[in-house]
């Protein structure tokens, strides 16, 4: 709202990435984001980390086929709703995880 308020705009667009990846996710409004056609976002159990799906609300995963010579697969500590078109909410952190990037401003 704050920043809505300064820039006198009605929406504020945002993106979810990290520096692990060569690929971000990219919201218009709402704090939903998109992902490109190579990267997707699965969720998986807090509890079971096998326990992995293609929608639901969990600990993060993400698969970036743009990571050709590194790191692939990342299992991040945010969490998230991941939802039936692909697109995805991020609602916090896991409990006793490290403060990174952008969760800082939450602070």
């Amino acid at each position: 709202a704050k920043l809505k308020n300064s820039f006198g705009v009605k929406t504020i667009h945002s993106e979810y990435g990290m520096t692990e990846l060569l690929s971000q996710a990219y919201s218009t409004g709402d704090g939903v984001f998109h992902c490109p056609p190579w990267m997707k976002v699965l969720v998986r159990d807090e509890d079971d980390p096998f326990h992995i799906q293609t929608k639901g609300r969990g600990a993060i995963n993400i698969i970036d086929l743009a990571n050709i010579y590194s790191c692939s697969f990342i299992a991040t500590d945010d969490v998230g709703e991941v939802y039936e078109d692909g697109s995805f909410t991020i609602i916090g952190r896991l409990d006793n995880s490290d403060i990174r990037g952008c969760s800082l401003l939450a602070l």
